[in-house]
């Protein structure tokens, strides 16, 4: 018997096996942590998507304020030549 067809023959053994029952008292438990988990997901992305979009307005308004991509005016005179 090859390693592949002993594999096959044991997973269509396991599959074939009656499932285990879950007693109820453990799957009220796990749907309980199930949907906090959940909750907990959303509350997370929603958080980072507000902590996103509030980076993105100080970003532009800090664009809008200060400008950086403009040259920073020039705080001596250049000199006076040929008078």
């Amino acid at each position: 018997m090859s390693p592949v067809s002993r594999w096959e023959a044991d997973a269509r053994r396991i599959l074939d096996e009656p499932q285990p029952s879950v007693p109820p008292e453990i799957y009220t438990e796990a749907v309980r942590r199930g949907g906090r988990m959940l909750r907990r997901r959303t509350a997370a992305r929603r958080l980072m998507w507000l902590l996103l979009l509030a980076a993105a307005v100080a970003f532009v308004v800090w664009m809008s304020v200060a400008r950086p991509w403009v040259e920073p005016p020039s705080e001596t005179t250049p000199p006076l030549t040929g008078w």
